[in-house]
């Protein structure tokens, strides 16, 4: 309460003075009130991003240049043959280059060291003009630490790596092939509702093994294309030495995955998806790295800093890894030339930046509830170093690309995080509504399913911050790893292993799975946020879990494969979920909900168990009861006319009992319902979503 009353005291003094250092902060102010205690933080945060932002400009010629570092540093051929090299290792005391170029002679090309800890060396043509390191050869740095101890290392800027055999480690690899990939195709226009594809190259065969850029190009995109996905964000692609950690303990932070195949091969699987007018987000994880020091980042010039803070703090205790020293010059210069490197080497269109929640609080996220209480997201506890870094790769992003889309993962909840900079927010374009799924896997793990509370699923689909955008998901990868469950396996769990046949009749189980999992799915789709995202396989109901191969499942790669042929065989009932995935998207595009206003809604009755709203011109009607269904059953409206049936979760092709007569013209009458002007008469069978479209406006 002192710490509350200390703020109402100082709040008007520090008010004018934030709202005259942050441009555009008296409108978030108007738009949540609330915040106006915490003004001088908005003011800290944006005046720290403005003069990291001018000292850029100042001492490196802008953050177009400054962002360009993968043009200098690294190893690079010289337009007249020779090689140029450039590391920063402020730790070192020799700094070296060797490979099959010199017999790896480990100290025969010395670095010359220059000023704040950086390294170059120029390495002359040869006398015949051949080149000095040909494309494929490996190479090494090697560092003499100021022990004297002698360490080969991967240069953090290689573009590269892969590992043969069974190596242990990965070997670094020279790329600069002489017929590079051309993109054919330009970028598609930002969508207006974003759907995105949750997308592992690695698991999207069948077969036991790892999948390459090739099979996903060839035979995922299409799919995809199909089922109305306007968007794919790709996991796993930035290099990481241990398959199993799923692409989050990053090795290589300028090198495409070699397990899927070479960088050339991810440039033509992005040019196709963009040929079929698809969006191609990267999963960026710049909140932490691996603590290999043989072919990662930790340890690179013999220090336990460089990269990373020193002792406790660069230390992430849950994920075993390093963090890395946001404040630093050359770190973020790093981090901000990664960004471009991925957006203008490989033409991904924008991010979705991995655990943010862990960036933003010196506590990570450990052990915090986030219970809402604004105190949480302000003060001491927050690591204003990631923030302002989080808005200067905002900022980066959208000013080389108005079009990029930026999505934060975070769980917290921290206000702004989707406002504008100008407004004193962080300049993501969506956060992930990480609330939702966490909601559907209680109430199918916890409760009884005449027990499910209507009015808490409404507030949790509900609940987000006024014109801050978010990603609603039923599940994602997180609810498919092994100790967890996809929704389909909570829902049918060992009866999709014999009763998914088309030649069988219904069960309780499945029959009550199937219309559960796509009416989950429609309303999240529908009320959730402002854009949705479905994990690889999960809108057919994937059977079983995700596991990598691990020593705990003696390498097996049976759990990390996608099983796409289910949803082709006409045998099974796969198809029906497949089906209705595709269609409701498809709707989604034709209507738009996405990217209309919040939904209303005018029904959350919890004993008939019906949810009902409007969202895009559309009405949306949901009974979630067991066994009730319901004859002329009042809905209200905003529209008068007639209304038809445009999604129906009930219907044939959707595994579906067909109880409604599609060809049925419902007429709204002038009667007040439930704070609507009209009102009309609908019958709602049991456990169905449906969506009811007036054909008497325009589209």
């Amino acid at each position: 309460m002192a710490a509350s009353a200390a703020r109402a005291d100082c709040s008007e003094e520090a008010l004018a003075a934030a709202l005259a250092d942050v441009p555009e902060l008296a409108r978030l102010l108007e738009i949540d009130p609330y915040l106006k205690p915490f003004a001088p933080d908005f003011q800290r945060r944006y005046k720290r991003f403005n003069e990291t932002l001018n000292n850029i400009g100042e001492n490196e010629g802008g953050i177009d240049k400054f962002s360009r570092g993968y043009e200098s540093f690294g190893v690079h051929r010289c337009a007249d043959g020779g090689l140029y090299c450039k590391e920063w290792a402020p730790g070192a005391e020799g700094v070296f280059l060797t490979g099959d170029f010199n017999d790896w002679n480990p100290f025969s090309y010395p670095y010359k060291k220059l000023d704040y800890g950086k390294w170059e060396l120029y390495i002359p043509p040869k006398q015949n003009k051949s080149l000095l390191v040909p494309h494929g050869s490996k190479l090494k740095v090697v560092i003499r630490s100021k022990s004297g101890e002698i360490l080969y290392r991967i240069s953090p800027w290689a573009k590269y790596v892969t590992r043969e055999g069974d190596n242990v480690n990965y070997d670094w690899i020279h790329w600069d092939p002489e017929h590079p990939y051309k993109f054919k195709h330009s970028k598609p226009k930002k969508p207006r509702g974003l759907r995105i594809y949750e997308s592992h190259v690695g698991i999207s065969s069948y077969e036991g093994k790892i999948a390459s850029y090739k099979h996903f190009t060839c035979n995922v995109l299409p799919r995809i294309k199909d089922l109305g996905y306007n968007c794919i964000q790709l996991m796993a692609i930035m290099e990481h030495a241990y398959y199993a950690s799923f692409g989050y303990q990053i090795t290589s932070f300028f090198a495409a995955s070699s397990r899927y195949g070479t960088p050339e091969e991810l440039k033509e699987l992005v040019d196709t998806a963009h040929s079929m007018g698809i969006t191609v987000l990267l999963d960026v994880v710049h909140s932490h790295a691996s603590k290999n020091s043989e072919d990662g980042l930790n340890m690179f010039d013999g220090t336990d800093s460089c990269y990373f803070h020193s002792g406790p703090r660069g230390n992430h205790d849950l994920w075993d890894s390093r963090l890395f020293a946001y404040s630093s010059w050359e770190v973020l210069r790093f981090l901000l030339s990664n960004i471009r490197w991925w957006l203008e080497e490989y033409y991904f269109d924008g991010f979705r930046f991995d655990g943010v929640t862990s960036m933003l609080y010196h506590h990570h996220g450990m052990g915090e509830g986030f219970s809402g209480d604004y105190h949480e997201y302000f003060g001491l506890q927050v690591d204003e170093d990631a923030l302002v870094y989080l808005m200067l790769a905002n900022h980066l992003v959208h000013t080389l690309y108005p079009d990029s889309i930026t999505v934060a993962e975070d769980v917290s909840g921290m206000p702004a995080l989707c406002s504008p900079i100008s407004q004193g927010g962080a300049g993501f374009d969506y956060r992930l509504a990480m609330a939702i799924p966490d909601k559907w896997i209680q109430l199918l793990k916890e409760f009884k399913d005449e027990d499910w509370n209507m009015g808490n699923i409404v507030y949790t689909l509900t609940n987000r911050r006024y014109l801050e955008k978010c990603i609603a998901y039923a599940e994602s990868h997180d609810q498919a790893l092994v100790g967890d469950k996809t929704l389909a396996f909570w829902l049918m769990d060992a009866e999709m292993y014999t009763n998914m046949s088309v030649l069988t009749p219904f069960t309780p189980v499945i029959d009550r799975g199937i219309q559960l999992h796509k009416m989950i799915r429609l309303i999240t789709h529908a009320l959730g946020g402002e854009g949705y995202l479905n994990f690889m396989g999960n809108e057919f109901g994937h059977p079983e879990w995700l596991d990598f191969p691990r020593k705990g499942n003696n390498e097996s790669y049976h759990y990390a494969r996608r099983q796409f042929h289910l949803t082709d065989d006409d045998l099974l009932r796969y198809k029906f979920l497949n089906n209705f995935d595709r269609d409701m998207n498809k709707l989604e595009e034709r209507c738009g909900w996405l990217s209309a206003p919040q939904a209303y809604v005018s029904e959350k009755h919890e004993g008939n168990k019906i949810i009902a709203f409007e969202r895009a011109g559309l009405l949306f009607i949901f009974n979630f009861h067991p066994s009730k269904s319901y004859t002329d059953y009042r809905v209200g409206t905003t529209l008068p006319g007639k209304f038809k049936i445009v999604l129906d979760t009930d219907a044939a092709e959707y595994g579906g009992h067909q109880r409604l007569d599609h060809n049925t013209d419902f007429f709204s009458e002038d009667f007040k319902h439930n704070e609507r002007p009209f009102s009309l008469l609908v019958y709602i069978p049991s456990r169905v979503g449906l969506i009811l479209q007036n054909v008497d406006m325009p589209n």
